[in-house]
């Protein structure tokens, strides 16, 4: 089973940054994709914010290209977001994910707060 320990979210003013990490554990196999997903304030549904491949090939949402960046260290099977120029509408619960053999897996959440 793989567990998935995010860090790194916290309060802070528009313009700020903070960079996210999460560190998958329990699994000898390489994991195909890491991302992140988030949920805004009053929405139900999960939307990709960015994700990145064993190979390093990204992909981002529309919202925040140019202004996040996503990375990964295979090694340590820990995958990094890193947020600058962070917005009001930037505020949302950001979850970890990971694909590996056909399964998908969730990590339990990190609040992020931006303040205008």
């Amino acid at each position: 089973q793989v567990q998935l320990v995010e860090s790194g979210g916290g309060l802070v003013q528009a313009g700020g940054s903070l960079r996210l990490s999460c560190a998958a554990s329990g699994s000898r196999f390489s994991i195909d994709v890491m991302g992140w997903y988030r949920r805004a304030p009053g929405k139900q549904r999960r939307d990709l914010v960015a994700a990145i491949t064993t190979g390093g090939s990204t992909n981002y949402a529309d919202s925040v290209k140019g202004r996040f960046t996503i990375s990964r260290d295979n090694a340590k099977n820990t995958v990094y977001l890193q947020m600058n120029s962070l917005k009001p509408e930037d505020t949302a619960v950001y979850y970890c994910n990971v694909f590996m053999r056909g399964s998908t897996y969730w990590g339990q959440g990190t609040q992020v707060t931006v303040s205008s």
